[in-house]
């Protein structure tokens, strides 16, 4: 089987909803710049809101192809285990009968394979290297400068030139046709891919786990992602304006992004989780790590989950992660994508079981 395109993603999801009854089909509120609309599975045995919820999101940068064929095979092998009674077996890494069965009681599983129909259509049939929407507002014209990198596109430090050091090597950028298509759009959540995104948290009050399924470097990441974390000092923290200019910095001690020790612990366990899941299934040995480690960032979806809570009382705590699957290309030879898919599956299976239990 190739990559999917659009059409078969979309296809897929509503295919599992109809044949499942543990899974529920939910329609994101806002269509594409170009008018496509996008769906979500709810994976699960409770009523809704019954369970404590885990998300995962894929399909947002256009170029990774693989991560919607991740989260469909995911959402397959849960529905087909559990209807069936058996086990999961991914290479070395297996999910018993039991395990399978207490994470679809246990937990709502949320799947959200494509984020960004517009920029994968694009990437599929035009540019495949392209990684941003399709918006085109912004762009006065240039081809280049049209769409949006929906992972900067959060609200989360989003003034960066405001929040950060000036020596910073923060990845994002005000130009819309910025080379490296990190354009973070003209405000937070200008697209209607991010929306879509937190709306799905809204409507998911007990999310307390999100994962954002992207590609490469063989990592599993945690908050934060705009610098090194520390349980120390709580007033060094994105809120407050006491601190801009001085984020962004590695090893120095300007600042440090203040996260509770006992939240920290609880990542980096989950992390270590989908690591060993991973490992079991051909030995390839995936990193876990903070998000800041691979580079430093602002208006991501991880970092966004997380702060949520900080932010609004009244929202629930969301331990934020993103995967980064493969390595040295966004779209592997079939043959091997496949292999990746079993990979981070199994890591994805074991991530939920630790979370279910």
């Amino acid at each position: 089987m190739p990559y999917l395109n659009i059409t078969e993603v979309e296809s897929a999801v509503t295919s599992l909803a109809a044949a499942f009854p543990a899974a529920e089909l939910i329609g994101l509120p806002e269509p594409s710049v170009e008018g496509r609309t996008s769906h979500a599975l709810r994976i699960g045995t409770a009523e809704r809101d019954g369970n404590d919820v885990v998300v995962l999101i894929g399909g947002v940068h256009a170029r990774e192809w693989g991560s919607c064929e991740i989260l469909v095979d995911l959402a397959a092998d849960l529905l087909e285990a559990h209807r069936d009674g058996t086990g999961l077996t991914y290479g070395g890494t297996s999910l018993t009968s039991t395990q399978v069965r207490s994470i679809l009681d246990e937990l709502d599983v949320v799947v959200f394979p494509l984020v960004n129909p517009d920029g994968r259509h694009y990437s599929q049939t035009v540019d495949p290297l392209w990684r941003k929407n399709r918006n085109p507002a912004q762009s006065g014209g240039d081809p280049a400068g049209v769409g949006v990198d929906i992972n900067r596109n959060y609200d989360f430090l989003f003034d960066f030139e405001t929040a950060f050091h000036p020596a910073a090597p923060v990845r994002v950028s005000t130009d819309p046709a910025n080379p490296q298509q990190v354009y973070q759009g003209p405000r937070p959540f200008s697209e209607p891919e991010t929306r879509n995104v937190r709306w799905l948290l809204d409507q998911f009050p007990r999310t307390r786990w999100f994962v954002d399924v992207h590609s490469y470097s063989e990592d599993m990441l945690f908050v934060w992602g705009d610098d090194d974390g520390q349980s120390l000092d709580p007033n060094k923290n994105f809120q407050n304006p006491a601190f801009d200019g001085k984020r962004g910095l590695a090893d120095d001690l300007l600042y440090g992004e203040f996260v509770p020790k006992a939240d920290t612990d609880d990542a980096a366990v989950l992390a270590e989780q989908f690591c060993k899941g991973v490992k079991g299934v051909r030995g390839k040995d995936y990193t876990p790590m903070p998000a800041f480690d691979l580079y430093p960032t602002c208006g991501t979806s991880d970092d966004y989950a997380y702060a949520r809570h900080l932010v609004e009382s009244h929202n629930g705590k969301v331990l934020g992660f993103t995967v980064e699957w493969g390595k040295n290309s966004f779209h592997p030879p079939w043959p091997e994508m496949k292999k990746i898919i079993l990979d981070v599956d199994a890591g994805l299976a074991q991530f939920c079981l630790t979370a279910a239990t």
